[in-house]
């Protein structure tokens, strides 16, 4: 009924005009409009997306320069630090790790023995903190690695798969007609994630696991797996009583894993038509792998960046909305047509630019809301969702204390739209909030585009939901105004094809910054209104976050 519904206030818009209708809007509202600007945009965008800073890679003097930067625009905006002596800093220790070029894999079986190339067939890694790590082992076919008994899934079925390397899917099992709903259907859930894989093998007490590489069971090209991989990787340290480092956390390309199957007389889409199957075993495929690797190691630090404006409201200034917006990227990396920095201007200088055009927006109000704001540039995205992480572990402001986390990773620069997509959504009685916010500014809200890219599992909202708090992550609309039906998708297509973690994601000259100036004043009066409704957020019953909420407020 909702989805229809939406479906009719879109046509509504789309019969309207050339021009957003927009309803009167909240004072508050009207006074971040005019703080809120292309230009100031698009200038901050423009330092942090400059090749001065190097691609902004944790612990580097890009890295340094963009959580400074950050530091200094709370300052200048009178936000509250985190510490007594002034610091905006939250410090994050990390584990770097850079695999030399060196780390082939080598296949045996059947009398013969194929070697794949390091960057071009194979990505390496591993959790040990160690400077040579060789990896051997027979290979193990376990389909998608879950273990899910909500849903009476177990690819394991108790096989003793210690000490092998495990070959994985991934994505999700497809959903069936049967079972339609099965794994969230068309959307991806967290067992699809290559993080979750991972952890999976190291759960079973695998060596190793190496996943299978499709663009369409990815949502990405395999070029972006070589240039996420290939330069220096971070871990947090481990936690106590955590899951055991794995030897071996790979990607090979559908081209290499189609050999080695071949070499073990299976063929991928068998394989793949058994995995989709409750009844699914490992298989044993009959052949060895091995790969020697040498790492670089480094222990560094890299900041979460952390201001906050003080609630109005006695009571409700104990209580917090959080802004996030992560501000790392891949730094230097492999030259790709002459260019070797990463600028990550879409991925999130964009992001970071809305978060400082937020807390300008808060801060030049005549007086607060009732609840506090609190404003985190996030360090260590790209490398697993890092930064997030740790605040999850040492959060600054209480999980139970906190109603909502609004994450901006990326930003509209396609100009103005009459939709805006809400990644996650159905998850929380947030829905209603953006819904009827949206209205108000004009815009449908409508649920993700991509259901099977898995968006909220992917950025730095997840970390927060983890710990129970409500979380919003809004992604661009499609419905372009001014542009033909279909524009706004070949454009977001054309970004995950040719510039998503490439160095061409760069300020194009095409850019409507009318767009982020647009998503930005939206956000702006959804924090507003969490900020100073009564009422906290609640997951819906179904949501797998809220059991994590209901523990931390008791």
């Amino acid at each position: 009924m909702r989805r229809t519904q939406l479906a009719l206030v879109s046509l509504a818009l789309l019969a309207g005009a050339t021009a957003l209708a927009q309803a009167p809007l909240a004072p508050a509202v009207q006074q971040a409009q005019q703080v809120i600007t292309p230009e100031l945009l698009r200038a901050h965008t423009a330092f942090l997306a400059d090749d001065l800073l190097e691609g902004r890679a944790p612990a580097t003097r890009g890295g340094e320069l963009a959580a400074k930067y950050i530091a200094a625009q709370f300052e200048r905006l009178g936000l509250r630090p985190i510490s007594e002596d002034g610091s905006y800093f939250q410090n994050v220790p990390m584990l770097g790790k850079k695999v030399e070029p060196t780390a082939d894999l080598a296949v045996r079986g059947g009398g013969q023995e194929l070697t794949f190339k390091f960057f071009d067939d194979f990505v390496p890694g591993s959790d040990l903190e160690q400077e040579r790590v060789r990896v051997e082992g027979d290979l193990v076919f376990v389909g998608y690695g879950i273990v899910a008994p909500e849903f009476n899934w177990d690819d394991f079925k108790g096989v003793d798969v210690k000490g092998k390397v495990l070959l994985m899917l991934v994505n999700d099992p497809p959903a069936t007609a049967e079972e339609p709903e099965l794994f969230g259907g068309r959307a991806l859930t967290y067992y699809g994630r290559w993080t979750y894989k991972y952890e999976s093998a190291a759960r079973q007490g695998a060596a190793g696991a190496i996943l299978i590489h499709t663009t369409p069971s990815a949502g990405y090209p395999f070029k972006v797996v070589q240039s996420s991989w290939t330069g220096e990787r971070f871990s947090l340290p481990p936690k106590p009583g955590g899951d055991p480092p794995l030897g071996l956390g790979a990607w090979v390309s559908q081209e290499a894993a189609e050999k080695i199957l071949e070499l073990a007389g299976q063929t991928l889409p068998a394989l793949q038509e058994a995995a989709a199957k409750r009844s699914f075993r490992p298989a044993p495929l009959g052949v060895k792998v091995s790969t020697e690797m040498t790492q670089h190691l480094r222990h560094i630090e890299s900041p979460n960046v952390i201001g906050w404006l003080r609630g109005s409201d006695p009571q409700l200034a104990e209580q917090y909305v959080v802004y996030t917006a992560h501000y790392d990227h891949l730094g230097v990396g492999k030259e790709v047509n002459g260019d070797s920095i990463y600028n990550g201007a879409a991925d999130n200088a964009v992001g970071v630019a809305a978060l400082l055009a937020l807390a300008e927006a808060f801060a030049r109000q005549p007086a607060p809301p009732a609840r506090s704001v609190v404003f985190i540039g996030i360090a260590a995205e790209e490398y697993g969702l890092l930064g997030s992480e740790h605040y999850a572990q040492n959060p600054v402001f209480p999980p139970a204390a906190t109603a909502a986390n609004i994450n901006m990773d990326g930003l509209n620069t396609i100009g103005p739209t009459r939709d805006i997509t809400l990644i996650g959504y159905g998850k929380s009685d947030l829905d209603e909030l953006v819904e009827a916010t949206a209205r108000e500014h004009g815009m449908v809200t409508r649920p993700d585009n991509f259901p099977e890219q898995g968006y909220f599992y992917r950025s730095d909202q997840f970390n927060f939901a983890k710990v129970g708090i409500p979380a919003v992550y809004l992604d661009n609309g499609l419905d372009v105004i001014g542009q033909p039906e279909g524009w706004g998708k070949e454009k977001a297509d054309e970004y995950v094809a040719r510039d998503y973690h490439q160095p061409s994601d760069q300020i194009k000259p095409d850019w409507d910054w009318r767009g982020a100036k647009q998503q930005t004043e939206l956000l702006f009066d959804i924090g507003w209104r969490v900020a100073t409704r009564p009422a906290m957020p609640e997951w819906y019953p179904t949501a797998e976050f809220r059991a994590a909420r209901e523990k931390s407020s008791r």
